[in-house]
């Protein structure tokens, strides 16, 4: 039953939420907060930019139809499931929420979990490295445009070329400052993750922390009814299923093998908490939509694909190791 219960980042994300409601920042100590978030930010994607290692990637790139696939599941499939949600009545999901949801559609993939997940189960983990790094830095250029293609065609605010400057001030540039350091200091950070942890989780707690101040202080709780909280959590259930049963039997009608399709299924299936609530204060940040509201759906998604992900980890691992055991020769 532990695997159902949420991590203790989820918890501390839930507490993060509850004391902006209660205790919101706003007014100069927002301004300062501010700052202080944008500098944490930039310090996580130096970090992702100095752990990636360059032998990784060069061999890694090599399987081209499975970080192919992955980047059109995860760059194409979801942004057209995301669209096929807006036909849903403003009625039943309301339009910031609504927004939120193909925000998250547009995202890249999770690094840390898409791998931790991919090697518990047994399945290719220098590719999953690669796709779900790779999925990360072409999510820099690809998710602020694909978020203004699609916002502007159902009727958004579309994204600004001052927040793509944004993006590519804040998380871009410490990004390629910590690859070009990587030779240097990338042994040494990947040696102490868990010293660099609460770089990680803090920064984005901060970022959650500053939206949510933000949206309360805009009435984002009398917006929003309990059952328009429960319906983002039915579609996001309902677009994470639909994705791991694409990835899962596409992968398989491909001619992909087992590890091959762990990997897929995995990385394909994922959406980045630790990218997207940066890039959802970059880009709504002034807009008409809430950041709040915006960031909501995702933060839904990420506790869902979780413990998804987790189950599935699992029976993956139980069915090879029974394989396994199968396979050796009996015992006289």
């Amino acid at each position: 039953m532990t695997r159902f219960l949420p991590d203790r980042f989820t918890i501390m994300l839930v507490c993060t939420v509850i004391l902006a409601s209660v205790l919101p920042v706003h007014g100069q100590w927002a301004e300062w907060f501010g700052i202080a978030t944008n500098i944490a930010i930039g310090l996580l994607f130096f970090l992702h930019g100095a752990r990636l290692s360059r032998d990784v990637v060069i061999a890694g790139m090599l399987h081209w139809r499975l970080h192919l696939t992955i980047l059109l599941t995860t760059f194409a499939i979801f942004p057209l499931l995301g669209l096929a949600i807006g036909f849903i009545p403003e009625s039943i999901l309301p339009a910031p929420l609504y927004m939120g949801i193909l925000f998250l559609c547009v995202l890249p993939s999770t690094v840390q979990s898409s791998i931790a997940f991919t090697s518990m189960a047994g399945g290719n983990v220098p590719a999953a490295i690669v796709s779900a790094s790779g999925s990360n830095l072409f999510g820099m250029f690809l998710t602020p445009l694909l978020a203004g293609l699609l916002l502007s065609t159902t009727g958004g605010d579309g994204v600004s070329l001052d927040a793509v400057e944004k993006i590519a001030l804040q998380l871009l540039a410490p990004f390629l400052l910590g690859q070009l350091l990587q030779p240097w200091i990338g042994n040494w950070i990947r040696a102490r993750k868990t010293l660099l942890m609460p770089v990680d989780r803090g920064s984005i707690l901060m970022v959650v922390y500053s939206a949510f101040s933000e949206a309360v202080m805009e009435g984002l709780w009398h917006t929003f009814s309990l059952a328009d909280i429960g319906t983002v959590i039915l579609l996001d259930m309902a677009l994470l299923a639909t994705v791991l049963g694409i990835t899962m039997f596409g992968s398989r009608a491909l001619g992909f093998s087992k590890e091959d399709e762990i990997t897929i299924t995995f990385c394909g299936s994922k959406k980045s908490l630790a990218s997207g609530v940066p890039m959802a204060n970059a880009i709504f940040s002034g807009q008409s939509a809430s950041v709040g509201a915006i960031v909501l759906p995702i933060m839904l998604f990420h506790q869902i694909q979780l413990m998804t992900c987790a189950v599935i980890a699992q029976r993956y691992a139980q069915r090879r190791q029974e394989k396994l055991a199968a396979a050796e020769p009996a015992v006289a």
